[in-house]
């Protein structure tokens, strides 16, 4: 017997509007809609998207020390934060590798949410738990809110437009990697500012029970412009920023430095988990980078394809996609310093034969609409 699937609160939804239902990170989600990735990914950059993405994991750390517990168990500078800010980071074992990369939340110093990957949720709550005994302060609670939440992304240039139609959050004193809350359409939700696609948006977190409502109200918004998106157009939305994808570009295997997260690494803000080898790895010098690339021939570089450099094999295609927005090949490998540097001429190996290849900085889509 395989896995059984879960299902967000929204999964009725996506089969209503034809959604292609796949399995992703333990659950049964759209990889796209009957519009097609190119369609919805042009919708992200050009006018409003939304995205389910009930699937995430989220916990929450209470008690006196949340704040210097958290900051134990991520690389970033977690006491930075106001209250109502948000912050991207990594968590790392004590080898350097990475856990998850992961939002934090902060509400209060004792009251910080986690926001991490579907399929790492277990695996990360396990390692949270295994960090408090570490950390061995008292009167810390932990508890895995991610069954209770509905989470909603409207991402898109027109997103607070829309949003701001149908709540009474004002959305303009909520900046970049901020959050309130507030209710929209009645319904009370955190709502933040964050995103994965390189564009102006929204996240809308909510009682289950909620998420329907607030779907489809969207959805019918600004005259029904508004188009559902799917796993496929979120991969390649990220990807031409230039985010990372666990799994793909960062594991276990991969350090934050490595993967060019170094700025999520404060060395200098006291002991948290894998800094004695992150401090040893920046002193050392790293042997690998993670680089972005672009075929100079029409092609799709795709996950696990060799990378060569000067005919030698010097790594492997880790996110890959053609970029609707920059209509060509695009995609990521880890590669020697000495080869990462933009301009090297590199080979992407498709089919047997060797793709030309170009060493980029990313992002690769140099648009966007983001209110920093």
């Amino acid at each position: 017997m395989g896995e059984t699937l879960k299902r967000t609160p929204l999964y009725e939804e996506h089969v209503k509007l034809g959604g292609k239902i796949i399995p992703f990170a333990g659950y049964e989600m759209p990889v796209q809609y009957p519009a097609g990735v190119s369609t919805e990914h042009r919708a992200v950059r050009e006018a409003a998207g939304l995205f389910d993405v009930s699937h995430m994991g989220e916990f929450m750390v209470t008690g006196e020390e949340a704040e210097g517990f958290v900051n134990f168990l991520v690389s970033n500078d977690v006491s930075k934060l106001d209250s109502g800010q948000a912050q991207y980071a990594v968590m790392c074992m004590d080898d350097g590798g990475i856990v998850d990369d992961l939002l934090v939340y902060k509400f209060e110093s004792n009251r910080i949410r986690l926001v991490v990957n579907a399929a790492n949720m277990a695996k990360d709550f396990a390692w949270v738990q295994n960090s408090l005994g570490v950390y061995g302060a008292q009167g810390i609670e932990l508890v895995d809110e991610s069954d209770g939440i509905g989470l909603l992304a409207l991402q898109g240039p027109e997103s607070e437009a829309i949003l701001g139609g149908l709540t009474g959050v004002d959305l303009s004193e909520i900046g970049y990697y901020r959050f309130s809350e507030g209710e929209v359409l009645g319904e009370v939700c955190v709502v933040s500012r964050t995103g994965y696609t390189g564009e102006d948006g929204f996240e809308l977190y909510c009682e289950p029970g909620a998420a329907p409502k607030l779907w489809r109200a969207l959805l019918e918004a600004d005259g029904g412009r508004v188009q559902p998106v799917g796993l496929g157009a979120r991969d390649t939305l990220r990807l031409e920023m230039g985010y990372a994808l666990y799994g793909n570009d960062i594991d276990e295997e991969t350090t934050p430095l490595e993967a060019g997260l170094g700025w999520t690494v404060k060395l200098d803000k006291g002991e948290f988990r894998g800094r004695d080898v992150l401090v040893s790895q920046k002193e050392q010098g790293l042997r690998r980078k993670l680089s972005g690339f672009v075929l100079k021939e029409r092609g799709f570089p795709r996950p696990g394809y060799e990378i060569r450099c000067r005919g030698e094999a010097v790594g492997a295609v880790r996110s890959g996609t053609v970029g609707p927005s920059v209509g060509q090949g695009i995609g990521t490998g880890y590669l020697p310093p000495d080869r990462a540097t933009p301009g090297t001429e590199i080979e992407i190996l498709i089919r047997d034969r060797g793709m030309p290849a170009e060493v980029v900085r990313v992002p690769f889509y140099k648009g966007g609409s983001i209110k920093r």
